[in-house]
């Protein structure tokens, strides 16, 4: 087979570059530690864009130095990052401020109402609270209401992905499947709103001639500039192709094309994603993302503070996990399990609701998380074990609301992200679902997909369906233990499903009384 396919990851806590075969066999890997963001002030979360870019540069320059690594055998290469995650460009392409992470909380409170005809829609069907959350979020209100100086000299808003092809290629082009955010995107035609549409009303000071030219995934953007080729040790003309942003490309190297097959993904956002090839709303006035296939739709539900429930179990209550692992030098994670596994299934009637971070509309913005059932009997480990469970009940109800959608059956998953490294968690998952779990052959799902999409690109292999079928592969599969199955279908059908409808007018007053979550 010719060649291989280099691709660069750009996670939330690291940076990735990775060669993969055409077959898609991982060769090496080279993985650059990252400071996330910085903190300005509570609740910011930014940092210098030449920070990231620096990053890439070293984990690009440590894969292609690495032992067995060959620099000229690479035939294309793919770039896949972290979503939501935006910066202000002035007309030199040089960025104006730091970056705006995805994790940042900062809103705008005194942008202008939609009004007009699509204000009078949204009150009528009683999705106002939804916009005003939207231009609350929208980190391009925030910059104007705060910073207008630096709106004033802003040339182009991308997002990260497109300022690192910039980087690499010289063009400011970006995939339509990495434009995840609170942009003026039509989601349903993969193209920039047209004039009329609502979101630019919300984002008044967006101009269609700041934001990027976008393509489809697997066409090729540009090349390696030789600047760039200085800087990366990529050799220089090597050809761009575009993919997606992470959660897709993830989707896409778990071998997930079908609607039939869910891809969870347990990271720090937990997801359920199916892919399809027709336009639905799992949730009214949500939209589907960009799937890394082209002309695709990937349905996803997300728990926003997901996974990183362990690491926020980790810091408040697992100190004497912590000192073991350090006695051991692993991660302490990795003893998490021997919790999981010293809890019974439904933890003895301890229930979460995982919702530490409120949603726009499923769950409500007024959302809170809460923890039901207390006795004495519970430990430690009925705690962490209620985590693993509630994050799976709400996947489940994920599951549930794209079926009824759909009207597709889901008949298995498959589990990507940090958190399918834990057996027990896998199996928490398929007993609380009743379905086969399966594991993809290869941990950098991420990349691989878009390792997929550069393939395809190149023309290495015909399709799509033709490049999944030979470069993806499941390692072992968790059949769901049908006592279990029993316990959690009846905790979830009559305790969890009824949750948040009970505690909703709670949660309610309590934004009413203390201003938490804030109302728009």
């Amino acid at each position: 087979m010719p060649g291989t396919i280099l691709t660069i990851d750009h996670g939330t806590q690291s940076i990735r570059a990775l060669l993969f075969t055409p077959n898609g066999t991982l060769l090496a890997k080279y993985q650059v530690k990252i400071q996330p963001y910085v903190s300005p002030q509570p609740g910011w979360a930014e940092q210098n864009p030449e920070y990231f870019w620096g990053k890439v540069c070293e984990a690009c320059r440590g894969l292609l130095s690495s032992p067995g690594v060959d620099a000229s055998s690479i035939i294309g290469l793919s770039i896949t990052t972290q979503r939501s995650t935006l910066l202000n460009l002035d007309k030199n392409g040089n960025p104006l401020r730091p970056v705006i992470h995805w994790l940042d909380q900062r809103i705008a409170t005194q942008f202008k109402p939609v009004k007009g005809l699509w204000g009078l829609v949204f009150d009528l069907i009683g999705m106002r609270d939804t916009i005003n959350y939207f231009q609350s979020q929208a980190e391009a209100n925030w910059i104007l209401e705060n910073q207008p100086e630096i709106w004033d000299k802003t040339d182009k808003f991308v997002f990260l992905s497109a300022y690192l092809i910039q980087k690499l290629s010289g063009n400011l082009v970006d995939s339509v499947a990495s434009q995840v955010g609170y942009i003026p995107f039509d989601y349903k035609k993969h193209q920039w709103c047209s004039p009329g549409d609502w979101k630019w009303l919300a984002l008044p000071q967006l101009r269609r001639e700041q934001l990027p030219d976008l393509v489809q995934p697997g066409t090729i953007m540009g090349q390696v500039t030789r600047s760039a080729a200085a800087a990366t040790g990529i050799p220089e003309g090597i050809p761009i192709i575009a993919a997606a942003a992470d959660k897709a490309c993830e989707v896409l190297g778990s071998g997930c094309t079908s609607p039939e097959t869910a891809c969870l993904s347990f990271g720090t956002t937990a997801t359920i994603n199916t892919t399809l090839t027709r336009y639905v709303e799992v949730i009214p006035l949500v939209p589907p993302y960009p799937s890394a296939v082209p002309q695709a739709y990937s349905l996803e539900i997300q728990i926003f503070r997901g996974y990183w429930m362990v690491e926020w179990f980790k810091r408040e209550f697992a100190h004497e996990e912590t000192r073991l692992a350090l006695e051991r030098n692993i991660q302490a994670e990795q003893l998490f399990d021997e919790l999981i596994n010293a809890a019974p299934a439904g933890s003895m009637g301890l229930m979460l609701q995982p919702f530490w971070s409120p949603g726009v509309k499923v769950p409500g913005p007024e959302a809170k998380g809460s923890i039901i059932g207390f006795g004495d009997v519970h430990t430690r480990s009925h705690l962490y074990r209620a985590i693993i469970e509630g994050l799976g009940y709400a996947l489940r109800e994920g599951m549930e609301r794209t079926i009824n959608r759909t009207r597709v059956p889901i008949t298995s998953l498959v589990i990507a992200g940090g958190g399918s490294q834990s057996n027990a968690a896998m199996q928490v998952t398929a007993d609380i679902f009743g379905l086969p779990t399966s594991r993809p052959s290869i941990y950098e799902a991420s990349g691989l997909g878009a390792a997929i999409d550069a393939a395809v690109g190149l023309g290495v292999h015909p399709d799509f369906p033709s490049a999944v079928k030979a470069m993806t592969s499941i390692r072992d599969t968790i059949s769901p233990n049908p006592e279990n199955h029993k316990i959690y279908d009846d905790l979830y059908q009559h305790v969890y499903q009824k949750m948040y409808k009970k505690l909703q007018p709670l949660y309610e007053q309590i934004r009413q009384i203390t201003g938490y979550p804030p109302s728009f």
